[in-house]
């Protein structure tokens, strides 16, 4: 087997190391990502450029770090306690990202490990110093949405400086130890039936009222009509029905000013 030339073996090495170069040299960002370059050679994290989404040509001795930053979410069980000493188990997701113009800051800072090291700590803060502001019944029933408005703020402030953007907070849930549970589900089911009751009672008082005053506007009425009957009215209105009478083919006699009628006419013989 004949040898190779020397310029082909030089060429091949040539080829290959350049491959190499080619390889390292050569870094892709895919999408939601971006990437803080490190250069080895020189003063270490490149602090003025965020690296975005696509194909980049580096420095072989040089290195790309990516990061994810879409909005990301971490999920936790945290054990707090009430503003009475009652433990409280508060189910919650936290959606955050990392500042994008501030990524190499939150390398060289931070590090690879943010989310334990800084977010993780800055959640749980704000989760105890928020829930210890409230009774476990407050907990329990009305003041969920509060919460986590208040929780959000709390690790926004916190995180303000750390190159974190904190999106919203969500509580899922919030255990109560059993027996303060069916506690406060009695109290609450013996208030709705409170406010039942009242309801109840209020509706009867209004109908009762209604009643009265209807009784009370037909009494009214009444008397009104009692006293505009005069005996002269009267007595017009039993001659108008004494004629509507003697004009039926059943009337035989008509005898007028009889009986105890005061004089008013009486039909005798209707068959």
């Amino acid at each position: 087997m004949e040898k190779l030339p020397k310029a082909a073996v030089f060429t091949l090495i040539g080829l290959v190391i350049l491959a190499i170069v080619i390889i390292k040299s050569s870094v892709v960002i895919e999408s939601g990502q971006a990437g803080v370059l490190f250069k080895t050679l020189n003063d270490g994290v490149d602090r003025e450029n965020t690296y975005g989404e696509g194909f980049h040509i580096i420095a072989p001795w040089n290195d790309m770090i990516i990061y994810p930053v879409r909005q990301l979410s971490v999920s936790d069980k945290m054990r707090v306690l009430s503003v009475n000493g009652l433990e409280v188990t508060v189910d919650g997701t936290v959606w955050y990202q990392p500042e994008y113009d501030k990524l190499p800051y939150l390398h060289q800072e931070k590090g690879r490990e943010y989310e334990s090291q800084i977010l993780a700590p800055a959640i749980s803060a704000a989760a105890r110093s928020v829930v210890g502001r409230y009774t476990p019944e407050q907990l329990y029933s009305s003041k969920r949405d509060v919460i986590q408005n208040e929780i959000l703020d709390e690790v926004q402030k916190e995180l303000s400086t750390q190159y974190i953007q904190v999106n919203r907070v969500l509580v899922e849930d919030v255990t109560l130890p059993p027996k303060i549970k069916s506690a406060i589900e009695r109290k609450l089911e013996q208030e709705q039936e409170a406010l039942e009751y009242e309801f109840r009672l209020a509706r009867a008082t209004k109908e009762a009222q209604r009643q009265k005053i209807d009784a009370e506007g037909k009494a009214v009425a009444n008397k009104i009509l009692s006293a505009s009957l005069t005996d002269k009215i009267l007595t017009e209105k039993g001659i108008e029905a004494t004629l509507k009478l003697a004009e039926s083919p059943n009337s035989k006699v008509i005898v007028v000013g009889g009986g105890e009628s005061g004089g008013l006419p009486i039909i005798l013989g209707n068959q």
